[in-house]
C-alpha cells in the first residue's frame, strides 16, 4: 500500500485527507467479478460504504449494479453511469419523495421493508400509472456474530419483516394492483468473518422461499444481501477477501431453481482496503501513565472507532518509511527498534475523540505522517463538519 515514494508525496499534501489506492480498488473488483461470475451470480455495490466520485466511477466500470439506501444514491447511481436495470432500493425508512424518484426513474426493485411500506409504494405507483417491482425482505433470525452495531438480521432488529407476518404480506401482494413481487431478499449484518454464518443463511432462503412459491407466488430473485468483512489487523497480507470461498458457500448451499437469479450486496468487502485516512501528529504528549499523539484528524474525519469500538491499524509512515533513509553506520543515529505505546487521540473537544489506546508504535514527533488503514468503507462518507472543521480531502494514487 505505501512505499518510500508514495510518503515522500504526502508530505507535501496537507492533512488530514483520504488517500485512496485506485489500483487495489480494481484488483479487488476485478476478484470479486471473477467469483461471482463463474457462478452467474449478480452483484450490486452497496452505496452508503463509499460515494467518492472517482471510487464510483471505478466500481461502475467493472459492470456491478448499485444498492441504494436513499433517493439521492438512486439519482447518483444512476447519474454516474449505474444501469437502472441494475439499481435496488432498500432501507428501512423511504421516504414518499425517494420512492417517487425511484419509480420516476424505473429501478430493478425497491427491497420492501414492511407491509405498510408495499402499500404505500402501491399507492404512488397507481398515482403514476407505473409498475413497481419489489422483493420482500426478510428478517431471517440469523445471528451474524458481528458487533451488535451492525447487526441486521435478528427478531429485535428493525430491518425487515419477519415470519410471523408473511401470510400478511401474501395478502398485500395479491390487493396491490401496481406492485409486482419478483423474489425475496435478505441482510443479516455487516463485517462478517465467519463463512458458517451465510450457510444458515441459505437454509432460511430456501426455507422462505419454498413458502412464497407454496402460497402461489413466483420467486425469480434471490437476494442474499452482502456483510462479507475484511481484514482490519492485517491489511497488507490479506488486502483482497476470500470471495472465492463466499460464493461458493451459496452455490454449495443454496437452492437456485433454473431461471432464477442470485443477487448480492456488497459494500465494505469491495472498498475498505482501497483507502487510508493519512493525518500528521500536532504534539506529543508524555505523562507518567499514558503518552499521547495528538492528531489533525479526529472523529470528524472518521467516526467508524469511536461509534463502532471498531479496529483500525495505525502506521507511522515517516517512521516506517522515511526515517530508515536518513540512518548511516553510525549505530548512535540509527532510529530505535523499541516500541513506545500511545493513546492516539484526535483534536475533537470530546473524549470520545480517541482512535485507539496503547497503541505499539515507533518514537513519534511532531509532524510524523500516520495513516489510519483500511478506511475506505464508512470513513469519508460520514464524515462531518462538527467543530466546524474543514471537509476532509481526497488524495488519489498517481
Amino acid at each position: 500500500m505505501f512505499g518510500p515514494e508514495t510518503v515522500t508525496r504526502f508530505q507535501g499534501i496537507e492533512t488530514p485527507f483520504y488517500y485512496y489506492n485506485l489500483g487495489l480498488l480494481s484488483q479487488t473488483l476485478q476478484a470479486c467479478k471473477t467469483a461471482a461470475d463463474k457462478y452467474g451470480f449478480h452483484v450490486h455495490y452497496a452505496m452508503k460504504a463509499n460515494f467518492n466520485p472517482k471510487v464510483l466511477a471505478t466500481i461502475q466500470s467493472f459492470g456491478l449494479g448499485a444498492d441504494c439506501v436513499s433517493g439521492n444514491e438512486v439519482s447518483a447511481a444512476i447519474a454516474g453511469g449505474f444501469k437502472k436495470q441494475q439499481v435496488v432500493f432498500a432501507g428501512v425508512g423511504k421516504t414518499d419523495k425517494e420512492i417517487n424518484i425511484a419509480l420516476d426513474a424505473d429501478i430493478f426493485s425497491f427491497n420492501v421493508e414492511s407491509v405498510q411500506e408495499l402499500q404505500v409504494i402501491n399507492e404512488l405507483a397507481k398515482a403514476k400509472n407505473k409498475m413497481a417491482r419489489v422483493a420482500i425482505r426478510i428478517n431471517p433470525n440469523v445471528d451474524a456474530h458481528t458487533h451488535h452495531f451492525i447487526t441486521t438480521g435478528l427478531d429485535e432488529n428493525k430491518f425487515g419483516i419477519n415470519s410471523w407476518q408473511l401470510n400478511e404480506v401474501a395478502e398485500t401482494l395479491r390487493n396491490c394492483s401496481n406492485i409486482q413481487f419478483i423474489g425475496i431478499h435478505f441482510h443479516i449484518g455487516s463485517q462478517i468473518t465467519d463463512l458458517a454464518v451465510y450457510k444458515s443463511l441459505c437454509i432460511r432462503i430456501n426455507e422462505m422461499q419454498t413458502w412464497f412459491e407454496d402460497h402461489g407466488f413466483q420467486v425469480k430473485v434471490l437476494n442474499a444481501g452482502g456483510g462479507l468483512g475484511v481484514d482490519y489487523h492485517h491489511p497488507d497480507a490479506h488486502p483482497i477477501p476470500d470471495f472465492e470461498g463466499y460464493f461458493k458457500v451459496f452455490k454449495d448451499f443454496l437452492k437456485v431453481k433454473p431461471g432464477q437469479e442470485v443477487h448480492f450486496e456488497l459494500g465494505r468487502a469491495l472498498v475498505a482496503q482501497s483507502a487510508s485516512l493519512i493525518s500528521r501528529v500536532l504534539y506529543v504528549k508524555y505523562g507518567q501513565k499514558k503518552n499521547f499523539l495528538v492528531l489533525d484528524a479526529g472523529m470528524t474525519e472518521l467516526i467508524r472507532p469511536m461509534l463502532y469500538q471498531a479496529y483500525m491499524k495505525i502506521q507511522n509512515l515517516t517512521q516506517d518509511f522515511i526515517a530508515p533513509l536518513s540512518q548511516t553506520n553510525d549505530p548512535s543515529l540509527k532510529a530505535q527498534d523499541s516500541k513506545l505505546k500511545y493513546d492516539v487521540v484526535g483534536p475533537i473537544c470530546e473524549s470520545t475523540d480517541c482512535f485507539q489506546k496503547d497503541v505499539a508504535l515507533p518514537e513519534s514527533f511532531r509532524g510524523d505522517l500516520i495513516a489510519v488503514r483500511t478506511a475506505g468503507a464508512y470513513g469519508e462518507v460520514m464524515a462531518s463538519r462538527y467543530n466546524l472543521r474543514d471537509a476532509v480531502a481526497s488524495v488519489y494514487s498517481e
